[in-house]
């Protein structure tokens, strides 16, 4: 810092010092639960009236929201959380956003630096505790340097694949003041295909017979998909969403073929089986997509794979790609969006029969009869009919997302809320957060009754801070996901999976929600309209058969 800046700037504690680099970064809303150990941050905060303070129940919600928030906006979610058991419930939000590649800054409060290396009052080393969980784990230890490091901070969780990084707070860096300069906003480079890499990819889509178009990855923009479909037609492809990406490209587009992932058709497996050309644009292809790799092998592929990604160090990391492309979404796009096919594409009829494919597949069926209680099938038809375009789909883990993934069709971009780390309680949070971050869209939680109790207390959050989100929590009774392997292994040996619940209605009314019980599949497009209309919160809990375990298999046939 010059001598002029020095005596230009003003002395600021820590907490007002990075609160600003924040304001400086565009940051618009920080999720939180509050401790001692950032205190001079909320002081900092409460005069800062450009970032709103979300305040949840569990630092893991917080966590979780904040994840979202970068999933829906391509900026990091900011959470801040104290030390030792605070960042210990956050990590499970630091896991979603590696995984799931979101930008997120994760603040931990820590103790004094004097107070180093003794094991104080909540202590956690957490260079090492998150040095595998996140894209970059630090410690501020020096006041002067808060606006390099939240500067740093913001460039390695976008730069690239983005991700989490976790930043901690020692109380003396936040407590003492010092006159220093702001780091400016952050600009991220992005990297972009070289010429003769797209000139190949055309050359082998024209070799091609039967090409297979996978979607994925983070960091699309409105002006990216709208590029993507340009290309998708001009070639006629066919196009096929990876696991929990399905709102990149319309569902209802007659080139959309469904989705890889839990729950994926079998007429789709076997076209990635039959496929000459794979073109995996932003999809870092792990097992889920790719059925433990048996679809696509390691590392020589049968198919001939181009593979577009942002990270480099994802290009041949499992797979060897006949091309690699390293290239930001937009950049491929844009690119893509150029070439146009020398002649008619050969394949128009294998495209036509996958969508086929795909219609009936994606068709809710009548449940078999002596089905028990309210048809999952039936409830996510009757929404694809009734949601606006822009409605918020979010969701945790367990075998009622099946019936989501494979019945819901998406789209647009921006409206699929789901943890590709199949994080059981994520649904909740991020549909607040959806709710918050635009307050105009339809926002629906879809959660199992395992699922729902991991974090049911953010009613609390939403009732606090006016996030009116309807909650559709389906209970079977059980953990449903690891009874039906249990069915598998060992059955008729029932351990650890049935659930004794509360009864969800007076749960939801305990924080001043709106509720209802839906035990036939008839009653629920009033009871989803009168949950809108009531413009609270409000859950509906769906009584559904356990013995039906996922859309095709009930329980006696595992």
């Amino acid at each position: 810092m010059t001598i002029s800046q020095t005596l230009n700037t003003p002395s600021r504690n820590g907490g007002q010092i990075l609160v600003d680099a924040l304001c400086h970064n565009q940051v618009d809303t920080v999720y939180c639960v509050p401790g001692e150990s950032f205190l001079p941050v909320l002081d900092a905060l409460h005069d800062t009236a450009d970032i709103r303070t979300i305040v949840t129940r569990h630092e893991g919600a917080a966590s979780n929201m904040a994840d979202a928030y970068g999933k829906l906006t391509g900026r990091p979610g900011i959470a801040f959380v104290t030390r030792g058991p605070g960042a210990t419930h956050a990590s499970n939000g630091v896991h979603t956003a590696k995984q799931d590649s979101t930008p997120m800054i994760l603040f931990v409060g820590q103790v004094e630096t004097t107070m180093k290396e003794r094991e104080g009052f909540q202590e956690v080393d957490y260079r090492q505790m998150f040095g595998s969980l996140a894209k970059w784990a630090t410690e501020i230890e020096d006041i002067e340097r808060i606006p390099e490091v939240v500067a740093r901070a913001f460039s390695v969780a976008m730069s690239g694949r983005p991700g989490p990084v976790v930043v901690a707070l020692p109380e003396d860096i936040l407590f003492n003041a010092v006159a220093v300069a702001d780091a400016p906003p952050v600009r991220i480079s992005q990297a972009a295909p070289a010429q003769q890499d797209i000139d190949e990819l055309a050359r082998l889509l024209a070799q091609a017979k039967q090409p297979l178009l996978v979607l994925g990855g983070t960091g699309w923009t409105p002006e990216a998909s709208r590029d993507l479909k340009q290309f998708v037609q001009a070639y006629n492809l066919p196009v096929t969403a990876s696991f929990r990406r399905q709102d990149l490209f319309d569902n209802r587009d007659a080139h959309y073929v469904g989705q890889l992932g839990l729950g994926t058709s079998p007429q789709l497996v076997e076209r990635v089986k039959q496929a000459d050309l794979l073109l995996v644009i932003g999809s870092r292809l792990t097992d889920t997509p790719t059925a433990g790799y048996s679809l696509v092998t390691s590392p020589s592929p049968s198919q001939k794979l181009v593979h577009l990604h942002v990270d480099p160090a994802e290009l041949n990391r499992v797979f060897v790609a006949h091309l690699p492309v390293n290239t930001s979404m937009p950049a491929a796009a844009a690119a893509l969006a150029s070439l146009k096919p020398q002649a008619e594409p050969v394949w128009a009829k294998w495209t036509e029969t996958a969508h086929a494919d795909y219609l009936v597949y994606s068709t809710p069926q009548a449940p078999v009869a002596d089905y028990k209680g309210v048809d999952m099938g039936a409830v996510i038809g009757h929404l694809n009919h009734v949601l606006p375009e822009d409605a918020v789909i979010a969701n945790g883990a367990g075998n009622y997302t099946v019936w989501v993934h494979r019945f819901f069709r998406y789209r647009q971009p921006a409206t699929e809320l789901a943890p590709t780390n199949g994080a059981m309680g994520y649904g909740l949070p991020a549909a607040i957060a959806a709710k918050l971050h635009a307050p105009e869209k339809t926002v629906v939680c879809f959660a199992g009754d395992g699922c729902f109790m991991m974090y049911p207390q953010e009613l609390a959050t939403a009732m606090q801070f006016g996030a009116p989100v309807v909650v559709i929590v389906v209970n079977n009774g059980m953990f449903g996901t690891i009874r039906m392997h249990q069915e598998r292994e060992y059955p008729g040996r029932v351990s650890g999976t049935a659930l004794s619940n509360p009864d969800f209605v007076m749960f939801a009314h305990a924080f001043g929600a709106y509720a209802e019980r839906v035990q036939e599949t008839a009653d629920f497009p009033a009871a989803f309209e009168r949950a809108l209309a009531s413009g609270k919160p409000a859950l509906l809990e769906l009584c559904t058969d356990p013995a039906q375990i996922n859309p095709q298999v009930r329980l006696a046939s595992v």
